[in-house]
């Protein structure tokens, strides 16, 4: 074989959402877009707000010498500035420009972060369902994903992820608001989880470090208030992106901030600083990072993304599936009715519904819908959903 043997591995397992991405252009190219109810893919259907396209526009029409020239590694430092200003309010910690480091996203900034901290088969702890490329973003730097089940609700089992801890444990990675399960943490799960790492750290005398994937944070619903993890554990650090609250996956603009008082801070930036450039990111993309800089806080209508989660709750409900209505993000995981979810995904297919099986994110027995779809798309749906669940 000419290609690397991890790599080949990793094609056989290749990720479910992209497979079904693609099963779903052949669909729509064979029965009509409109005819395929497509919630396999994570894309927001929301347009970015008007204040981003205004300042994209401003930009581009005000050009000024050296706007597309490189920066500093770690991004502008008024644009940092800026971030970090907004931070400190979100976090509950003042934060300055040094402790904030522009990726290309939030999986940058985990590939710059895992690439800083793991040396040879250091373990990465990430409680499941989570995301499936996790576990190649640690390998891609030498470290093991250590997968551990949470509890029924989807909430962090802090005695689980004590069993998993050992002598190679370097991080335990979580994502919330959940993707696939949309469940939001709360402040006494995450500081137990803290507690934990302390702990657990002072015996092995060494620092376990806490990461924290955020780009669904804006995405909340019925009034709960996602807590800091900065507030929870000092040894942290938090990936995220502007995909998701301002609809721009496309860009690829995000950033990483490490907790400013973490025993080895100036350390850490340093070398993620120095990651984010030998990763071949070099930099985060120079025009967004002007873009961002004055929409800090900003976001897409949110109501909305309440609204199709409640379309699609009400309507799976009545078909009969059993799920746990979720609190952020855009995203339901039902149970399916059989034990073999591929088999199940697949008859939804066959119905012209696309979902992706959850064992593709270490979740077997359930599905993901991601409900960032136009509101027909979910009720055209239900009677689909309805005849399929009735066949089993």
């Amino acid at each position: 074989m000419s290609i690397a043997k991890n790599i080949e591995i990793i094609i056989s397992k290749s990720s479910w959402i992209r497979k079904m991405f693609e099963e779903g252009a052949r669909l729509k190219a064979e029965h009509g877009a409109e005819n395929v109810f497509d919630f396999s893919l994570g894309n927001p259907n929301l347009e970015p707000p008007e204040a981003f396209k205004k300042t994209l526009k401003e930009i581009v029409n005000t050009p000024v010498e050296g706007m597309h020239a490189y920066m500093p590694n770690a991004g502008y430092p008024p644009v940092r500035a800026k971030v970090a200003e907004y931070l400190s309010e979100e976090q509950q910690a003042v934060l300055t420009a040094d402790e904030i480091v522009m990726t290309c996203g939030a999986a940058g900034a985990l590939n710059a972060i895992f690439k800083a901290i793991l040396d040879p088969g250091d373990e990465v702890i990430a409680p499941t369902p989570c995301f499936v490329e996790y576990g190649a973003y640690c390998s891609n730097h030498g470290g093991v994903l250590k997968t551990v089940q949470t509890q029924p609700d989807f909430t962090l089992d802090i005695d689980t992820i004590s069993d998993a801890i050992t002598a190679k444990t370097k991080a335990v990675l979580i994502n919330f608001p959940n993707n696939p399960t949309g469940q939001v943490y709360t402040e006494d799960n995450l500081k137990a989880l803290g507690t934990l790492l302390k702990d657990a750290g002072r015996k092995l005398n060494r620092t376990i470090y806490l990461l924290s994937d955020e780009p669904y944070r804006k995405i909340i619903y019925d009034g709960m208030i996602a807590p800091s993890i900065f507030s929870c554990y000092s040894e942290s650090i938090l990936a995220t992106s502007y995909s998701k609250d301002l609809s721009i996956p496309g860009e690829r603009i995000g950033f990483l901030a490490v907790n400013p008082h973490a025993t080895f801070k100036d350390d850490l930036v340093n070398a993620m600083t120095l990651t984010n450039r030998i990763l071949g990111y070099v930099n985060a993309p120079a025009l967004m990072q002007r873009v961002i800089a004055s929409l800090q806080g900003e976001s897409v209508d949110m109501s909305l993304y309440a609204r199709k989660r409640d379309l699609l709750c009400d309507g799976m409900s009545d078909c009969g599936y059993n799920f746990i209505k979720p609190s952020g993000a855009f995203y339901l995981f039902p149970q399916t009715p059989i034990p073999d979810d591929v088999k199940f995904v697949r008859a939804l297919q066959e119905e012209l519904i696309l979902a992706v099986p959850g064992s593709g994110f270490y979740g077997p027995g359930y599905f993901r819908l991601a409900f960032c779809v136009p509101d027909e798309t979910i009720t055209n749906a239900m009677p689909a959903f309805k005849r399929v669940i009735d066949k089993f």
